[in-house]
């Protein structure tokens, strides 16, 4: 499908195949799902092959994902721009995505992981080294966590973890200072963001975002040292477990309000209204990189949210290039969104889900044609 600029609405039954449309879409951007961190999960039940191609700008983006056992081999996923290979760290220079999904609902009160991931999408797109260290630092993680298992077992020593050591502590602190550096940019944008959908709530009291870190520096201690220093504190507890028990895949984000964690004390509305304050201070901060606003992916996400809220999220889609959100029934959506966006039905089919419609209630509208495809 050939999708104008300006919002696009994207509405049907649940399990029609909506959300595989953006999720598609993140894939573009990120390499990966928002949704899984199993890359298989992306395969239509059946088949061997996952396969999306996306036109951004002049060039032509394309993921493909092979189930494991399909040619004899292990799973693998293949990256192409213009038919190069690239590594998923290079696509964040295409295309950027901002997406507000149900499963973020949970970002304050769920899991560190989901609140971890948001920071480090983030530093990724300003900085794809960050992404490199990442992708470092896990493999030392997992390395160093089989070595710590056969030191309990007697089966290797305790010197053979000075070689995992250097590259986790080099690592670990390159990403913990990128996150700590991404929260100090992020923190007016969120601050004016929560201002402006909460003015009365913001007037009594700031919304921060804070490093929850287990590895917390001394006065004038740069992060390598205190991780060095806090790794030495519980090298006996590691042999005992087995596993690394600090560094950055244990650290977390903490939403306050008046300094208070609104994990805590903080009503679901609040909460709501602290993620729409992040998902809009996103937009903001990449828009800042380099004058490019993302785009922005909205599943299913209105219901959610008082009208108040709605009214300010449907002001920001209208100031943006493109923007996509998906819902059961365009009903539920604020009368001033449908009145400037281009609705687009999907049905289930036998071979896939069928998209069909490009029309707009506005006579001005990019792509008012009608259109019909099936997406797989």
């Amino acid at each position: 499908m050939a999708f104008g600029p300006g919002p696009h609405l994207v509405w049907g039954p649940n399990a029609a195949g909506k959300t595989s449309l953006l999720e598609a879409m993140v894939l573009l951007a990120w390499g990966r799902s928002h949704r899984t961190s199993t890359d298989g999960e992306l395969i239509r039940w059946g088949t061997d092959l996952a396969r999306v191609e996306g036109r951004v700008g002049s060039d032509a983006v394309e993921v493909a994902v092979v189930r494991a056992g399909a040619t004899g081999a292990a799973g693998r996923k293949r990256i192409r721009v213009n038919g190069l290979g690239r590594r998923a760290s290079s696509l964040g220079g295409l295309l950027r995505v901002v997406i507000f999904a149900p499963e973020e609902m949970l970002l304050i009160a769920g899991s560190p992981s989901l609140r971890r991931a948001v920071i480090d999408e983030l530093a990724t797109a300003g900085s794809p080294a960050y992404a490199d260290a990442l992708t470092t630092y896990g493999r030392t993680l997992q390395q160093r966590n089989g070595l710590l298992r056969a030191i309990r077992e007697e089966g290797a020593s305790r010197d053979e973890l000075r070689f995992w050591d250097g590259a986790f502590l080099d690592t670990g602190a390159a990403i913990v200072t990128e996150r700590r550096r991404v929260l100090e940019a992020i923190a007016i944008p969120l601050a004016e963001a929560h201002a402006e959908i909460a003015p009365d709530e913001a007037a009594e009291a700031r919304l921060t975002l804070s490093y929850a870190t287990n590895a917390p520096s001394l006065p004038g201690e740069p992060a390598r040292d205190a991780l060095a220093r806090r790794l030495a504190d519980t090298a006996e507890k590691e042999v005992w477990n087995g596993s690394t028990l600090i560094g950055p895949h244990r650290d977390d984000l903490v939403f306050e309000l008046a300094g208070r964690d609104l994990a805590s004390f903080a009503s679901r509305g609040q909460q709501r209204t602290a993620i729409l304050a992040l998902k809009l201070a996103e937009l903001d901060l990449l828009t800042a990189l380099d004058g490019r606003p993302p785009l922005l992916l909205l599943d299913d996400v209105f219901s959610e949210l008082d009208p108040e809220r709605r009214s300010h999220l449907v002001r920001r889609i209208a100031a943006l290039p493109q923007a996509f959100v998906t819902t059961t029934t365009l009903d539920d959506l604020d009368p001033e969104l449908r009145a400037i966006a281009t609705a687009w039905e999907v049905r289930t089919g036998p071979s896939g889900a069928l998209l069909s419609g490009g029309t707009s209630e506005s006579a001005t509208s990019p792509a008012s044609t009608a259109q019909e495809s099936l997406f797989r």
